[in-house]
């Protein structure tokens, strides 16, 4: 009985909506969404297409165009910062503050640096000599463009969760290993990172979970396009179920439970291949 309140939410809010996604991905739709027929596994056998491969191609690369930095970077950023810097309280602030941004908000600030004619960032490559660059508008940058606006949108989030763990670690350990001579990248190598294992496999789940299901920008910067050159899993989705007015809930359905296949097989990945290396003090 104490358990029910829970067990009713629980049921509402997960299973009842799983259910009804393995319900829909069986089906066919009508003009409005509404199921019509039984189609069977059909939906997935449509997902043995090169259209769907470059799908998932597009999504892998995101996600790993998003996780490997965002982790380095967020780690380095770290360890400079304890490194005794001066203005360090600023640094730290600085860097974290792309966590307090939304994803539209960064996503608009990033489509003014990007704009081909009057962005920031061919007025640099201008000043260098470069001629400019289609950011957004070409296939070859496109995806690139998306994965630097993550990282950066992710940046301040790495920074306090790992932040967090180096205050965590014992002043003795430090210590000690300062006594041994273990002084400057060797100390970061060899004690702060391995110490800092737990925040770091938090922190690569946690970003491989939110890069699979990335959405806002790219759908203020881009729109899946060009030609497809961005179009993820999780936006492929939205296009077969809300874009256009199409409401082909039967098939964005199938691919929501593709997508959490490779949700579930990326943790499980992550927690039998990662989590044995890490150190619980």
């Amino acid at each position: 009985m104490f358990l029910a309140p829970s067990v009713v939410v629980f049921a509402l809010f997960l299973l009842y909506p799983l259910g009804r996604t393995v319900h829909l991905s069986l089906h066919g739709n009508d003009i409005i969404g509404r199921p019509s027929r039984f189609v069977g596994l059909s939906h997935f056998e449509e997902m043995f297409s090169a259209e769907f491969g470059s799908v998932l191609l597009t999504t892998a690369l995101f996600t790993l165009g998003v996780v490997i930095p965002g982790v380095v970077g967020a780690l380095a950023v770290v360890l400079l910062l304890e490194s005794k810097i001066r203005a360090q309280r600023f640094f730290r602030t600085a860097f974290a503050l792309p966590f307090a941004f939304s994803v539209a908000s960064a996503s608009v600030i990033f489509a003014v640096f990007y704009n081909p004619a009057s962005g920031v960032l061919n007025g640099i490559l201008h000043q260098l000599g470069l001629g400019p660059v289609q950011w957004l508008t070409s296939q070859e940058t496109a995806l690139l463009s998306i994965c630097l606006t993550t990282v950066w949108m992710n940046l301040g989030y790495g920074v306090l969760v790992l932040a967090a763990g180096v205050g965590s670690i014992p002043r003795e350990v430090n210590e000690a290993a300062l006594l041994d001579g273990a002084t400057g990248p060797r100390r970061a190598w060899h004690i702060t990172v391995p110490l800092l294992g737990p925040q770091l496999f938090f922190l690569i789940v946690i970003s491989t979970i939110n890069a699979l299901q990335g959405f806002g920008q790219i759908h203020i910067l881009t729109q899946g396009g060009p030609v497809g050159s961005t179009t993820t899993l999780v936006y492929s989705i939205y296009q077969h179920a809300f874009a256009y007015g199409t409401s082909d809930f039967g098939r964005a359905s199938a691919q929501a439970l593709v997508l959490l296949l490779m949700v579930l097989l990326c943790t499980a990945i992550q927690f039998g291949v990662i989590e044995r290396k890490v150190h619980y003090s």
